[in-house]
Order: C-alpha cells, then structure tokens, then sequence
C-alpha cells in the first residue's frame, strides 16, 4: 500500500497567474490615478474650509437641489455620500464577484488568509475605538468609522513616495481592501439602517430583480440599464436603507466569469467603463464635500484629549496594523502557509500600517453614525483625516526602508527579455522561451566575436604602428646623438 503524500506548503503572497497579475496592475493603475484626484480634492476642501472665505464652502456643501416630490431634496453634501458613492459601491461590487468568482477569493484556502486578515482588521480597529471609549467615557456609537480601509488614497501615497510594490503584495493589499468593502457595506446595511419604508423597499427589490432578469436574457444597451439603475436608487434610498446597497447589488449581479470567444466577462468590460467615472469624479467630488473641517490648533489638540476621536485615531493607526498583522501571521500559522521567501514579515507589517488610510467610507461612516450632532461629526472627520495622515507617514517610513528590494523585485517580474509582451519569469517552463532566448544569445555572442576581432585587428594594427615609430624614432635619437658626439671631438 503505498503512503500517503505530505501535503505541499501552501505559500503565502507568491507570484500571481499572469491573467491576474495583467487585471490587478489595470486595475490599481486606475485607482492609484483616482487616489492622486482624491487626494488633491481632500487637500483643497481643507484649504476651502481653513481660508476667509469658508463661508462660500458651506453655502455649496449645503445648497439643496433635487426633486422634493421624491423625496430626493438633498445638499449637495447628501448627493455626494449617497448618491456618487453608489457608483464607487457599484465598482466594489463588481471587484468584489469578480474576487469571488475568478480572482484569490474563488479558493476557499487561499481565500482565507485576506478574509482572515480583512476580518482581523475591522475587528481590532473597533475594539481599539471602544477601549479607548469604555475608559474616557466617550460615545461608543462611532465604533464602526475606524474600520475601513481607503484603497485607493492608499495607492495614492505610494504614488507620492514613489514605491512600486511587487504584485504579490499589491494583490494582497487590493483583496484585502475589497473584503474590508465588504464589511463595510454589511456594517452600513445593518447598523445604519433607519425606519423602514416596507412599500418603497419592495419596490427596490423588485426593480433589482428586473434589472437580474434582463442581464440573464441578454439584453443589452446603457439606455436601459441606467434609467432602471436611477429607479432602483431612487427607491432604495427613500426604503430607509442606505442607498449605496443598491449599488452593491447591482455590481454583484454581473457575470464576471469569461466564455468562449471573450477577452473580457461583461462585468470587466462595464467595470473598465465605469471606475474612471468612480474614481476620476465621484469619490473626488464626496472628498471636496466632506472632507472640509476645521484644522485649528485647537481642533488637533482635541483630536488626542477626547475619547471619541482619540479612539478614531487610534483605530486606524493601532488598530489596522495590528489586527491585520495578527490576523495573516495567526491565519497562516494554523494553515501552514510559507511566506514567499522573497518577502518578510516586516513588508506585510508596512502594508497592514498603510491599511490604515480609511478615508472615503471612514467619513461616510462618521457622517452617519454621528448624523445630527455637526460638531462632533466634523470632529470625527478630523480624527479620520490625522489617523490617516499618521498611518500614511509611518507606512511610507516602513516601505522606504525596504525601497530597493521592491524595486528588485518588481523589475524582475515585468522583465522581457525576448519581447513577445509576456514577463520571462512566466515562460520559464516553456521551451519555446528558451529557444528564443538562445537564439538572441547566440545573435550576441556572435557579435561579440565581432568585435573581438574588430578589437584585435586594431591593436595589431596600433602596435606595429608603434613599433615602427618607435624604431625611426631610435634611428633618428642615435644619429643626432652620432653629430652631437662628433662636434664634442677636437678638430
């Protein structure tokens, strides 16, 4: 009877397939240029909102627009968290299927150390925030605002620092905040959640079911899905339910798997349509209308002495780390998983650090979990704006210290040495590839040889040359010195 095989290690942050390596680099290129709007956005409603001129910056952030009869009379402040964010949510989801269906979350082994390490990262960012809270006394209804992870300001501060991550990491860093989406849209599902209009939540239900059965049939053409997305949104939001899950749900329902014939499944084809319109002017413009707090000496003192945005802070720059660290190292642990032997520990260390960046749903969530009460939410606002400025400069500081390697690391991934558009270190088991490079070998070791002769000829050449010279020279040094001895004789 023969014995059974010792299962192989699973190991931790190796190297992606190529297709998925090609759709996370599309995909966080789209997002890093979205992170570097975003931020530009958050810096100029800071400057808006800090200058005499503040006043203007709450008339807009203010001014109401929208149809009153359906109830959709809103500021533009409402506009942009629940209307332009249902784009953003809508992008998650269809991440999210994708993740799910074809990406690291299709396996459930591999899947479990991001959703472990998503999970661990949540979970430790409240309990910090309630700690923090329990002692001083502080409100412990914002436990949920130092959950989330803001991936794209992420990307965005490695833009800045100028620090390509390998794909490994990067793929590690992108799953990681797309489970942590996900939670986020649990957590705004059910803990946010006010009176429910039963009558205009059927209706968003049965419109998602429409919008499901027309994508299921074939029917195609934007002409009927965004007046039918609009529908659902509108009903949605008058529910009582948050109206970005209708975003959600309808990035979910798309089918993101690849048929015969397919360079991309339609979800990646309307994802590539929609994220720069997410990324590019939605999630932007929520920044510029959100992110304006006052930033006083005053205000940032206050940040470390209240409980409440003391927890906040805490939360994302303890909190993260430390969760998501722990979480992946314990996952791991229990699976026996090996970590790539080409990264260590203190690199997924620096990227739970940069984890810690939760700026577009923090401040979403921060808006509702303190709705009503606007001094404190713009407290909280600046709590979410210092913790994550506090985690971006400690991860940048932890990923410089390792620039080099990365820089290595990645320039051997995206090496092509033979030019057909496809990395080396993905052919190295295919012969073709290795007849190609011995041809292009053997093309230069040729000319080589050329020029070795080239190389020899000329110095034969050069050194009779100076052979020659050298002896005329002697000749002429010896009969000069023949007449200069001659004219030293007595007559």
């Amino acid at each position: 009877m023969t014995a059974p095989r010792p299962s192989t290690p699973r190991t931790f942050l190796a190297r992606l397939p190529l297709p998925e390596r090609t759709y996370i680099a599309d995909a966080l290129r789209a997002e890093t240029v979205g992170g570097v709007l975003l931020l530009v956005a958050a810096i100029a409603a800071l400057v808006w909102a800090n200058t005499p001129i503040s006043g203007s910056y709450e008339s807009v952030r203010d001014f109401h627009i929208g149809p009153a009869a359906l109830g959709l009379d809103l500021s533009l402040q409402h506009w942009a968290a629940d209307g332009l964010l249902a784009v953003f949510f809508f992008v998650a989801g269809i991440e999210l299927k994708r993740e799910l269906v074809a990406g690291e979350l299709r396996d459930p082994k591999a899947a479990a150390l991001p959703v472990v390490a998503a999970l661990c990262g949540m979970i430790a960012p409240a309990l910090v925030y309630v700690l923090v809270n329990v002692t001083g006394g502080g409100s412990l209804d914002g436990w949920a605002v130092p959950t989330a992870t803001d991936i794209a300001f992420a990307l965005a501060v490695l833009a800045v620092i100028g620090t390509s991550l390998p794909s490994a990491l990067r793929a590690f860093l992108l799953t990681l905040a797309v489970v942590d989406d996900l939670f986020a849209i649990l957590i705004i599902a059910i803990f946010f959640t006010s009176d429910l209009n039963f009558a205009a939540l059927g209706g968003a239900v049965a419109g998602l079911v429409v919008f499901w059965v027309l994508l299921r049939t074939g029917v195609r053409g934007w002409y009927v899905y965004v007046p039918l997305a609009l529908v659902i949104w509108g009903l949605m939001y008058n529910s009582g339910v948050h109206a970005t899950i209708a975003g959600v749900a309808m990035g979910l329902m798309l089918r993101c798997t690849r048929r015969d014939g397919e360079d991309h499944s339609p979800g990646e084809h309307i994802e590539h349509l929609v994220r720069p319109l997410s990324a590019g002017f939605a999630v932007p413009l929520f920044a510029l209308f959100s992110a304006g707090v006052s930033v006083s000496g005053g205000a940032l003192a206050d940040v470390f002495t209240q409980p409440v945005t003391l927890g906040v802070v805490l939360g994302l720059v303890v909190g993260k780390a430390v969760g998501i660290f722990g979480g992946t190292w314990l996952a791991a642990r229990f699976t026996k998983a090996e970590l790539n032997e080409d990264l260590t520990w203190a690199d997924l260390f620096a990227v739970a650090t940069l984890a810690g960046i939760g700026f577009t749903v923090s401040l979403l969530i921060g808006e509702l979990a303190f709705a009503g009460d606007e001094a404190l939410t713009d407290e909280v606002k600046a709590a979410v704006l210092m913790g994550s400025l506090i985690a971006a400069v400690l991860a940048a500081i932890l990923l410089k210290l390792r620039v080099r390697k990365y820089q290595a690391l990645l320039a051997e991934e995206e090496r092509d040495e033979d030019m057909d558009g496809i990395p080396d270190v993905y052919e190295l088991h295919d012969p073709a590839y290795h007849l190609r490079m011995a041809a292009i070998h053997e093309k230069k070791a040729a000319e080589h040889r050329r020029l070795a002769e080239a190389a020899a000829s000329a110095g034969e050449t050069a050194g009779a040359g100076e052979t020659a010279g050298a002896g005329e020279t002697a000749g002429a040094g010896e009969v000069a010195g023949a007449s200069r001895a001659d004219g030293d004789r007595p007559a």
